[in-house]
């Protein structure tokens, strides 16, 4: 349990973790505040939804912010919802962390900056381990710092680095003089139900992968808890019939096998004993829908 500095330079405040799809946002998250709440996959866009995660020290707490991947590549309302949250994310952060894979500067890499207007980003360069002829690191920051203002650029990889302090100690020194927000056991303001419906989704992506179509989504149910056991009944919408049969498998197998894994995870953060019961229904053009999906939870 930390012990919260009363004194008055202790630090808090907001850090969006922005960037395209696959670059390795929610994985920097998760490594960030030392648990996994943000779900990851090899598929572009696995996060849709922003979720805060909080790490407090004795002297700071950072509220970071991880966003969806921002892309120009496809433009239905699921994906205008996706950018609408980087965009407004962006808008209300005090520090931004802008996320880049290896020596890549794309161009929307260029759009997620030029959205940046009213305070210069943090640059993450990330994945740097997979860097094979690192002489080409140091040019490419030259390039890249000659060209756009960040107030510091910080290679680092985020899937096996141990230690952020040099990242942590960049962002604290312009996080604005405040009091915490979250208590000091907090490491999220996510509802575990939300939690729950992400890493079923998450499962589909691992035990899918490629047969898995884009428009697929999860919705709980019912969620139950007591003493003992927690009890989610939940629904995976896909956009087709035939889909349904891909999500199900052969004799249900591969339906269980996502809720088997899917309940594992739940119950790790929940640390608690979890009955999951899943269920697959068609729900044509929800990934285009303003209403289904303002029901969905998606920011229209």
């Amino acid at each position: 349990m930390t012990n919260i500095s009363t004194e008055m330079n202790f630090r808090c405040g907001s850090v969006a973790i922005v960037g395209r799809p696959n670059v390795g946002k929610s994985t920097l998250l998760n490594h960030l505040i030392g648990q996994k709440i943000s779900i990851t996959s090899r598929k572009a866009q696995t996060t849709r939804h922003r979720l805060r995660g909080v790490l407090t020290g004795t002297d700071s707490q950072f509220i970071f912010i991880d966003t969806p991947g921002y892309q120009n590549k496809y433009s239905n309302i699921l994906n205008k919802s996706m950018n609408k949250s980087v965009t407004n994310t962006l808008t209300d952060a005090d520090v931004i962390l802008l996320v880049i894979d290896k020596l890549s500067w794309t161009d929307e890499d260029e759009a997620i900056f030029k959205k940046i207007t009213h305070k210069q980003p943090i640059l993450i360069i990330n994945k740097v381990d997979l860097i094979k002829d690192k002489q080409l690191l140091l040019p490419f920051l030259e390039k890249i710092t000659s060209q756009h203002h960040f107030l510091s650029v910080v290679p680092l990889s985020a899937q096996k680095d141990r230690s952020f302090d040099s990242l942590l100690n960049e962002i604290r020194i312009n996080l604005p003089i405040a009091p915490p927000v979250f208590a000091e056991d907090d490491i999220t303001d996510a509802h575990i139900k939300f939690l729950a419906s992400e890493f079923i989704r998450e499962q589909l992506f691992r035990f899918l992968g490629d047969e898995l179509p884009y428009a697929t989504t999860v919705v709980i149910d019912k969620f139950e808890e007591t003493p003992t056991l927690t009890r989610i009944y939940a629904t995976i919408l896909v956009n087709q019939a035939n889909q349904k049969a891909i999500v199900i498998g052969n004799k249900g197998e591969k339906l269980k096998e996502i809720g088997t894994h899917a309940r594992q995870n739940i119950e790790k953060i929940m640390d608690a004993k979890v009955y999951l019961e899943l269920w697959v229904k068609v729900k044509s053009g929800w990934a285009d829908s303003e209403l289904s999906l303002r029901q969905l939870g998606y920011e229209v």
